[in-house]
Protein backbone atom coordinates (compact mmCIF):
# COMPACT_ATOMS: atom_id res chain seq x y z
CA UNK A 1 0.00 0.00 0.00
CA UNK A 2 1.27 3.59 -0.79
CA UNK A 3 2.40 5.43 1.98
CA UNK A 4 0.36 8.57 3.04
CA UNK A 5 -0.30 10.57 6.20
CA UNK A 6 -3.32 9.06 7.01
CA UNK A 7 -2.65 5.83 6.74
CA UNK A 8 1.04 5.74 8.27
CA UNK A 9 -0.61 7.49 11.66
CA UNK A 10 -2.92 5.07 13.85
CA UNK A 11 -5.33 5.53 16.48
CA UNK A 12 -2.81 5.62 18.83
CA UNK A 13 -0.96 8.01 17.55
CA UNK A 14 -4.07 10.08 17.19
CA UNK A 15 -5.24 9.50 21.31
CA UNK A 16 -1.66 10.63 21.74
CA UNK A 17 -2.04 13.68 20.47
CA UNK A 18 -5.12 14.55 21.67
CA UNK A 19 -4.04 13.80 25.49
CA UNK A 20 -0.97 16.11 24.53
CA UNK A 21 -3.29 19.31 23.73
CA UNK A 22 -5.36 18.71 26.82
CA UNK A 23 -2.57 18.36 28.63
CA UNK A 24 -1.19 21.92 27.36
CA UNK A 25 -4.35 23.21 27.64
CA UNK A 26 -4.22 22.30 31.38
CA UNK A 27 -0.85 23.22 31.97
CA UNK A 28 -2.18 26.71 30.83
CA UNK A 29 -4.99 26.86 32.81
CA UNK A 30 -2.91 26.12 35.73
CA UNK A 31 -0.40 28.81 35.46
CA UNK A 32 -3.47 30.86 35.51
CA UNK A 33 -4.38 29.59 38.50
CA UNK A 34 -0.40 29.84 39.75
CA UNK A 35 -0.24 33.39 38.62
CA UNK A 36 -3.75 34.89 40.00
CA UNK A 37 -3.11 33.10 43.26
CA UNK A 38 0.40 34.90 43.65
CA UNK A 39 2.12 31.18 44.11
CA UNK A 40 4.70 31.40 41.27
CA UNK A 41 7.45 32.37 43.54
CA UNK A 42 6.94 29.88 46.07
CA UNK A 43 9.74 27.51 44.72
CA UNK A 44 12.93 29.41 44.68
CA UNK A 45 14.64 27.05 42.83
CA UNK A 46 14.66 25.43 39.17
CA UNK A 47 15.64 21.51 40.48
CA UNK A 48 14.07 19.77 37.32
CA UNK A 49 14.64 16.12 38.49
CA UNK A 50 15.07 16.94 42.79
CA UNK A 51 12.32 18.75 42.59
CA UNK A 52 10.00 16.67 41.50
CA UNK A 53 9.17 15.75 45.12
CA UNK A 54 7.69 18.28 47.28
CA UNK A 55 8.80 17.97 51.00
CA UNK A 56 8.07 15.47 52.91
CA UNK A 57 9.09 16.20 56.45
CA UNK A 58 8.29 19.20 58.62
CA UNK A 59 11.91 19.93 58.27
CA UNK A 60 12.05 19.81 55.07
CA UNK A 61 8.87 22.80 54.77
CA UNK A 62 10.25 24.75 57.43
CA UNK A 63 13.37 24.51 55.18
CA UNK A 64 11.39 25.47 51.81
CA UNK A 65 9.54 28.48 54.06
CA UNK A 66 12.89 30.10 54.84
CA UNK A 67 13.97 29.88 51.64
CA UNK A 68 10.65 32.16 50.72
CA UNK A 69 11.33 34.38 53.37
CA UNK A 70 14.04 35.44 51.20
CA UNK A 71 12.35 36.90 48.63
CA UNK A 72 11.32 40.41 47.99
CA UNK A 73 7.71 38.84 47.55
CA UNK A 74 7.10 37.42 51.63
CA UNK A 75 8.85 40.77 52.97
CA UNK A 76 7.00 43.63 50.97
CA UNK A 77 3.65 41.34 50.62
CA UNK A 78 3.20 37.98 53.06
CA UNK A 79 5.40 38.87 55.86
CA UNK A 80 4.20 37.51 58.76
CA UNK A 81 2.48 34.53 56.64
CA UNK A 82 1.47 31.04 58.71
CA UNK A 83 3.05 27.82 56.99
CA UNK A 84 -0.13 26.63 56.33
CA UNK A 85 -0.58 29.46 53.86
CA UNK A 86 3.15 29.28 52.20
CA UNK A 87 1.80 25.50 51.78
CA UNK A 88 -0.99 26.31 49.80
CA UNK A 89 0.84 28.66 47.37
CA UNK A 90 3.31 26.04 47.00
CA UNK A 91 0.76 23.73 45.89
CA UNK A 92 0.01 25.48 42.86
CA UNK A 93 3.79 26.32 41.66
CA UNK A 94 4.64 22.48 42.40
CA UNK A 95 1.64 21.37 40.47
CA UNK A 96 2.02 23.73 37.89
CA UNK A 97 5.60 22.40 37.78
CA UNK A 98 4.59 18.87 37.91
CA UNK A 99 2.24 18.91 35.46
CA UNK A 100 4.83 20.22 33.07
CA UNK A 101 7.45 17.48 33.78
CA UNK A 102 4.34 14.71 33.65
CA UNK A 103 3.93 16.51 29.89
CA UNK A 104 7.53 15.63 29.20
CA UNK A 105 7.24 12.34 29.48
CA UNK A 106 3.68 11.85 28.30
CA UNK A 107 5.48 13.49 24.56
CA UNK A 108 8.67 12.21 24.69
CA UNK A 109 8.60 8.40 25.82
CA UNK A 110 5.69 8.10 22.92
CA UNK A 111 7.29 9.95 21.02
CA UNK A 112 10.85 8.13 20.97
CA UNK A 113 8.47 4.76 20.68
CA UNK A 114 6.30 5.65 17.99
CA UNK A 115 9.36 7.12 16.35
CA UNK A 116 11.84 3.56 17.02
CA UNK A 117 8.68 2.03 15.56
CA UNK A 118 8.05 3.99 12.33
CA UNK A 119 4.55 4.71 13.06
CA UNK A 120 5.58 8.21 12.47
CA UNK A 121 5.63 9.99 8.67
CA UNK A 122 8.68 12.63 8.16
CA UNK A 123 6.85 15.61 8.15
CA UNK A 124 5.34 14.39 11.76
CA UNK A 125 8.38 13.92 13.36
CA UNK A 126 9.72 17.42 11.87
CA UNK A 127 6.32 19.08 13.67
CA UNK A 128 6.84 17.42 16.79
CA UNK A 129 10.19 17.87 17.07
CA UNK A 130 9.36 21.61 16.51
CA UNK A 131 6.58 20.80 19.90
CA UNK A 132 9.36 19.31 22.16
CA UNK A 133 11.81 22.68 21.47
CA UNK A 134 9.08 24.96 22.10
CA UNK A 135 8.46 23.34 24.71
CA UNK A 136 12.37 23.72 26.15
CA UNK A 137 11.96 27.10 24.75
CA UNK A 138 8.65 27.94 27.19
CA UNK A 139 10.14 26.08 30.41
CA UNK A 140 13.20 28.17 30.07
CA UNK A 141 11.58 31.31 29.52
CA UNK A 142 9.43 30.27 32.56
CA UNK A 143 12.51 29.89 35.18
CA UNK A 144 13.72 33.14 33.76
CA UNK A 145 9.94 34.97 34.47
CA UNK A 146 10.46 33.49 37.98
CA UNK A 147 13.77 34.94 38.59
CA UNK A 148 12.34 38.53 37.50
CA UNK A 149 10.32 38.32 41.35
CA UNK A 150 13.08 36.91 43.12
CA UNK A 151 15.25 39.99 42.98
CA UNK A 152 13.94 43.16 43.47
CA UNK A 153 10.31 43.50 42.64
CA UNK A 154 7.32 41.33 44.83
CA UNK A 155 6.11 39.96 41.56
CA UNK A 156 7.02 38.26 38.57
CA UNK A 157 7.85 40.92 35.26
CA UNK A 158 4.32 41.12 33.75
CA UNK A 159 6.62 41.57 30.36
CA UNK A 160 7.90 38.25 30.83
CA UNK A 161 4.92 36.62 32.19
CA UNK A 162 2.72 37.50 29.18
CA UNK A 163 5.62 36.00 26.78
CA UNK A 164 5.88 32.83 28.89
CA UNK A 165 1.97 32.99 28.45
CA UNK A 166 2.39 34.13 24.53
CA UNK A 167 5.16 31.43 23.90
CA UNK A 168 2.62 28.70 25.89
CA UNK A 169 0.05 29.42 23.22
CA UNK A 170 1.89 29.30 20.20
CA UNK A 171 3.44 25.27 21.52
CA UNK A 172 -0.53 25.09 22.03
CA UNK A 173 -1.66 26.53 18.63
CA UNK A 174 1.19 24.38 16.89
CA UNK A 175 0.35 21.01 18.08
CA UNK A 176 -3.41 21.85 17.24
CA UNK A 177 -2.43 23.02 13.83
CA UNK A 178 -0.09 19.45 13.85
CA UNK A 179 -3.15 17.35 14.67
CA UNK A 180 -5.60 18.99 12.36
CA UNK A 181 -2.82 17.70 10.22
CA UNK A 182 -2.86 13.95 11.22
CA UNK A 183 -6.58 13.73 12.04
CA UNK A 184 -7.60 15.72 8.41
CA UNK A 185 -5.01 15.24 6.15
CA UNK A 186 -7.24 16.32 2.99
CA UNK A 187 -10.18 18.05 4.74
CA UNK A 188 -13.43 18.86 2.63
CA UNK A 189 -12.36 22.59 2.19
CA UNK A 190 -13.57 25.89 0.02
CA UNK A 191 -11.92 28.76 -1.76
CA UNK A 192 -13.37 31.67 -0.02
CA UNK A 193 -10.18 34.63 0.01
CA UNK A 194 -12.51 36.84 1.65
CA UNK A 195 -13.49 34.56 5.23
CA UNK A 196 -9.78 33.70 4.70
CA UNK A 197 -8.28 36.80 5.35
CA UNK A 198 -11.20 37.76 8.03
CA UNK A 199 -9.87 34.62 10.08
CA UNK A 200 -6.45 35.97 10.05
CA UNK A 201 -7.49 39.40 11.15
CA UNK A 202 -9.13 37.12 13.62
CA UNK A 203 -6.28 35.33 15.28
CA UNK A 204 -3.74 37.92 14.65
CA UNK A 205 -5.86 40.37 17.04
CA UNK A 206 -6.92 37.59 19.25
CA UNK A 207 -2.89 36.68 19.56
CA UNK A 208 -2.02 40.07 20.48
CA UNK A 209 -5.62 40.50 22.80
CA UNK A 210 -3.86 37.51 24.89
CA UNK A 211 -0.19 38.62 25.10
CA UNK A 212 -1.90 42.03 26.44
CA UNK A 213 -4.35 40.16 28.42
CA UNK A 214 -0.94 38.48 29.93
CA UNK A 215 0.62 41.47 31.12
CA UNK A 216 -3.15 43.31 32.54
CA UNK A 217 -3.10 39.77 34.63
CA UNK A 218 0.57 40.59 35.65
CA UNK A 219 -0.20 44.47 36.98
CA UNK A 220 -3.49 42.97 38.35
CA UNK A 221 -4.37 46.04 36.24
CA UNK A 222 -8.23 45.19 36.89
CA UNK A 223 -8.19 46.44 40.30
CA UNK A 224 -7.54 49.86 39.47
CA UNK A 225 -10.48 50.38 37.01
CA UNK A 226 -13.01 47.78 38.20
CA UNK A 227 -15.82 49.22 36.47
CA UNK A 228 -17.67 49.53 32.72
CA UNK A 229 -18.32 50.24 30.27
CA UNK A 230 -16.61 53.14 31.39
CA UNK A 231 -13.53 53.07 33.73
CA UNK A 232 -14.23 55.28 36.61
CA UNK A 233 -16.41 57.24 34.98
CA UNK A 234 -14.26 58.02 31.83
CA UNK A 235 -13.88 56.87 28.54
CA UNK A 236 -10.56 57.66 28.59
CA UNK A 237 -8.57 57.75 31.70
CA UNK A 238 -7.34 61.14 32.21
CA UNK A 239 -3.60 60.06 33.35
CA UNK A 240 -3.65 59.03 29.72
CA UNK A 241 -4.09 62.41 28.42
CA UNK A 242 -1.67 63.82 30.40
CA UNK A 243 1.55 64.23 28.23
CA UNK A 244 4.07 64.15 31.27
CA UNK A 245 2.71 60.82 32.13
CA UNK A 246 3.50 59.26 28.72
CA UNK A 247 7.32 59.07 30.00
CA UNK A 248 9.78 55.74 29.40
CA UNK A 249 9.83 55.30 33.40
CA UNK A 250 6.26 55.18 33.89
CA UNK A 251 6.23 51.97 31.19
CA UNK A 252 9.25 50.18 33.33
CA UNK A 253 7.90 50.84 37.29
CA UNK A 254 4.68 50.42 36.05
CA UNK A 255 3.60 48.98 39.79
CA UNK A 256 4.58 52.94 40.85
CA UNK A 257 1.69 54.63 39.45
CA UNK A 258 -1.58 54.20 37.64
CA UNK A 259 -0.42 55.22 33.71
CA UNK A 260 0.56 51.71 32.82
CA UNK A 261 -2.80 50.00 34.57
CA UNK A 262 -4.97 52.38 32.86
CA UNK A 263 -3.22 52.20 29.42
CA UNK A 264 -3.59 47.84 29.25
CA UNK A 265 -7.11 48.23 30.31
CA UNK A 266 -8.06 50.79 27.69
CA UNK A 267 -6.19 48.77 25.05
CA UNK A 268 -7.35 45.30 26.19
CA UNK A 269 -10.54 46.76 26.23
CA UNK A 270 -10.34 48.22 22.44
CA UNK A 271 -9.10 44.81 21.12
CA UNK A 272 -12.22 42.84 22.57
CA UNK A 273 -14.47 45.32 20.30
CA UNK A 274 -12.31 44.95 17.77
CA UNK A 275 -12.36 41.10 18.06
CA UNK A 276 -16.30 41.25 18.71
CA UNK A 277 -16.62 42.85 15.02
CA UNK A 278 -14.57 40.92 13.43
CA UNK A 279 -15.96 37.96 14.67
CA UNK A 280 -19.77 39.34 13.86
CA UNK A 281 -18.70 40.18 10.31
CA UNK A 282 -17.01 36.39 10.01
CA UNK A 283 -20.26 35.08 11.38
CA UNK A 284 -22.69 37.44 9.01
CA UNK A 285 -20.60 35.95 5.59
CA UNK A 286 -20.17 32.95 6.69
CA UNK A 287 -23.50 32.50 7.13
CA UNK A 288 -24.45 34.31 3.49
CA UNK A 289 -22.48 32.36 1.72
CA UNK A 290 -23.93 28.98 2.95
CA UNK A 291 -20.59 27.18 2.00
CA UNK A 292 -21.43 24.00 4.47
CA UNK A 293 -22.72 22.21 7.64
CA UNK A 294 -19.47 21.91 9.19
CA UNK A 295 -18.68 25.51 8.47
CA UNK A 296 -21.73 26.94 9.46
CA UNK A 297 -21.67 24.87 12.83
CA UNK A 298 -17.82 26.27 13.00
CA UNK A 299 -19.58 29.68 12.81
CA UNK A 300 -21.88 28.98 15.83
CA UNK A 301 -19.30 27.93 17.93
CA UNK A 302 -17.37 30.90 17.38
CA UNK A 303 -19.95 33.98 17.62
CA UNK A 304 -21.64 31.53 21.11
CA UNK A 305 -17.53 31.45 22.78
CA UNK A 306 -16.82 34.96 21.60
CA UNK A 307 -19.95 35.98 23.61
CA UNK A 308 -19.18 33.45 26.49
CA UNK A 309 -15.46 35.06 26.33
CA UNK A 310 -16.69 38.58 26.70
CA UNK A 311 -19.10 38.42 29.38
CA UNK A 312 -16.23 36.70 31.28
CA UNK A 313 -14.05 39.39 31.06
CA UNK A 314 -16.64 42.07 31.70
CA UNK A 315 -17.30 39.72 34.83
CA UNK A 316 -13.62 39.64 35.85
CA UNK A 317 -13.53 43.11 35.88
CA UNK A 318 -16.72 44.15 37.63
CA UNK A 319 -15.68 41.70 40.50
CA UNK A 320 -12.11 42.82 41.09
CA UNK A 321 -13.02 44.82 43.86
CA UNK A 322 -9.97 44.26 46.43
CA UNK A 323 -8.81 41.54 44.79
CA UNK A 324 -8.71 39.40 41.13
CA UNK A 325 -11.10 37.11 41.04
CA UNK A 326 -9.31 33.83 40.21
CA UNK A 327 -12.24 31.69 38.93
CA UNK A 328 -13.56 33.99 37.12
CA UNK A 329 -10.12 35.09 35.97
CA UNK A 330 -8.62 31.13 34.69
CA UNK A 331 -12.85 31.16 33.06
CA UNK A 332 -11.26 34.04 30.87
CA UNK A 333 -8.16 32.44 30.27
CA UNK A 334 -9.27 29.03 29.35
CA UNK A 335 -12.17 30.78 27.05
CA UNK A 336 -9.09 32.44 25.07
CA UNK A 337 -7.94 29.06 24.41
CA UNK A 338 -11.25 28.09 23.36
CA UNK A 339 -11.84 30.43 21.00
CA UNK A 340 -8.21 30.12 19.32
CA UNK A 341 -9.01 26.76 18.83
CA UNK A 342 -12.00 27.42 16.89
CA UNK A 343 -10.50 30.14 14.55
CA UNK A 344 -7.49 27.85 13.89
CA UNK A 345 -9.53 24.99 12.74
CA UNK A 346 -11.68 27.22 10.47
CA UNK A 347 -8.63 29.26 9.00
CA UNK A 348 -7.62 25.33 8.65
CA UNK A 349 -10.64 24.19 6.46
CA UNK A 350 -10.11 27.44 4.49
CA UNK A 351 -6.53 27.15 2.57
CA UNK A 352 -5.50 30.20 0.71
CA UNK A 353 -6.36 29.67 -3.02
CA UNK A 354 -3.57 28.62 -5.46
CA UNK A 355 -3.55 29.84 -8.80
Amino acid sequence: MKFTESNKVGRIVKIWLLVGIVMVFFQVVIGGVTRLTGSGLSITKWEVVRGTIPPLSQVAWEKEFDFYKETPQYEQINKGMSLSEFKFIYFWEYFHRLWARSMGFVFLIPFVFFLFKGRLSKSLVTDLGIVILLAVVVASVGWIMVESGLIDRPWVNAYKLSFHLSLALILFAYLLWTTFKVFKPRPKVFHNSMLRKLSLAFISVLAIQIFFGGIMSGMKAGLFYPTWPDMHGEVIPSILLDSNSWDVNNFYAYDKNLFMPALIQIIHRSLAYVLIIIGLTIFIKGIKAKISSNYTKCLYMLISMLVIQAALGIATVLLCKGSIPVDFGVYHQGGALLLLTISLYMLYITPKVQY
